[in-house]
């Protein structure tokens, strides 16, 4: 009798090939990662804040600045996310070639997916870290739960990475990129309750916010912050993150199986 061999699961190694690459530039990106939501935060809530606090005092019953601080986070890592699945993905595919070498080794179209994805979750991670100190540097911080927020983190930017690592596989030149940025990651880092609650917004659009993903990271990045929040609506919202990143896995893989083999 034959034992059937389980496939390797080989998406650690390539994982391990893009932190490699990122060694040589990590000291770069640590400075922007690192001035980004200090300007951020001294110009929006302190300076926009105080406007704010002169006229409406509160917003959702607390100041400017902590109300904004976890959408500062969470857009971080939808940017991150996104940024980090378009030019390299295109590269990898159509300049580079680097994906068409690696699937010429054991390695699967699935490990490439997974170990890049991974390689994304571990960036976001770090830049959530800087933020969250950064935040808790000019205390904008009410509860232990905030140690949470990597993970939510991690999630956003899986949820925005996997979809757009799909998309990125199928193009065929990068100022198809122009359309995410302008279209889907912009419009989603102004308007998915990031700068004014839920409530501010006109009826019609309500329902086009809820559906954004970054509006459901921030909701999850708000409640960790301050402590407040029903679990069961925090669940749900943590759910839809997970069902987007899965279907965008499923979609990478497909497109990227037929962008290395169009036979």
């Amino acid at each position: 009798m034959t034992v059937a061999t389980p496939p390797r699961v080989l998406w650690p190694r390539y994982f391990m090939t893009e932190m490699k690459r990122y060694q040589r530039t990590w000291r770069a990106s640590l400075t922007s990662n690192v001035l980004y939501p200090v300007l951020y935060l001294a110009s929006m809530g302190l300076g926009v804040g105080h406007l704010v606090a002169s006229h409406h005092h509160l917003v959702a019953g607390t100041t400017y600045l902590k109300y904004i601080a976890p959408g500062l986070v969470a857009v971080a890592a939808t940017q991150t996310a996104a940024a980090e699945c378009m030019w390299p993905v295109l590269g990898g595919v159509m300049w580079e070639k680097t994906y068409h070498v690696a699937i010429t080794s054991p390695l699967s179209v699935t490990d490439i997916v997974r170990g890049r994805l991974a390689y994304v979750a571990a960036r976001v991670a770090v830049i959530s870290v800087i933020n969250v100190a950064v935040v808790g540097a000019f205390g904008a911080l009410d509860s232990w739960w905030t140690m949470v927020v990597p993970l939510i983190s991690v999630l956003t930017g899986l949820s925005i990475a996997a979809p757009v690592f799909a998309y990125s596989a199928q193009v065929t030149s990068d100022s198809k990129f122009a359309i995410i940025q302008r279209f889907a990651i912009m419009p989603m880092s102004l308007f998915s309750a990031t700068f004014y609650p839920l409530s501010a917004y006109p009826h019609w659009l309500r329902p086009v916010v809820e559906i954004m993903p970054l509006y459901h990271a921030v909701v999850l990045s708000r409640a960790a912050m301050t402590g407040h929040g029903d679990f069961t609506l925090l669940l749900i919202h943590a759910g839809v993150l997970m069902i987007v990143a899965l279907v965008g896995l499923r979609w990478a893989q497909r497109n990227l199986t037929r962008r290395l083999d169009p036979s």
